[in-house]
């Protein structure tokens, strides 16, 4: 048996600095989302990604383990959070019949009316933050980088964005 431990591949300075940007990223950039709309709305940029996930569904209904999936986050993180939206009358969980713990949300017509409210500063606060700084061209290549992270990331449960009309 080696005790020789495995070779590290060290970044280059060219990586490390690529590296560095991504992580900046996806530090503030939520951060930022998260300030405007709390200061606007009093919401989480995690709550409004649920109840946008919601609010685009015909019937504002979905499983939670849907909406997890939609908004990237683990199940439990999803209840905690809907479970205070719940609380301020935004959503309603619905346990399904049958086997297994299988619950709905579904979106109030107040947390429809609170994110039909919140989305219009949001998408300029996205517009202004990243979408109008880059390129379309940077745009296609961006989805596509983080596609392919979160491929790697979560290969079970990775679902590729889809081109909307």
């Amino acid at each position: 048996m080696s005790t020789e431990e495995p070779r590290v591949r060290w970044l280059s300075s060219e990586e490390r600095a690529a590296w560095l940007a991504v992580a900046a990223l996806i530090v503030k950039l939520p951060s930022a989302l998260d300030a405007q709309l709390q200061e606007d709305e009093g919401l989480s940029f995690f709550e409004y990604m649920v109840l946008a996930v919601l609010s685009e569904q015909a019937d504002r209904t979905l499983q939670m383990t849907d909406i997890a999936s939609a908004a990237s986050a683990s199940l439990s993180r999803l209840s905690h959070t809907v479970k205070r939206l719940e609380a301020q009358g935004l959503v309603r969980r619905d346990r399904l019949p049958g086997p297994g713990r299988r619950t709905t949300a579904t979106l109030t017509d107040l947390g429809y009316r609170k994110v039909a409210r919140s989305a219009p500063s949001h998408v300029q606060r996205v517009r202004e933050l990243l979408i109008d700084a880059i390129s379309p061209e940077q745009l296609r290549t961006l989805r596509d980088i983080g596609d392919r992270v979160l491929e790697r990331i979560d290969p079970d449960r990775y679902c590729p964005t889809v081109d909307q009309a």
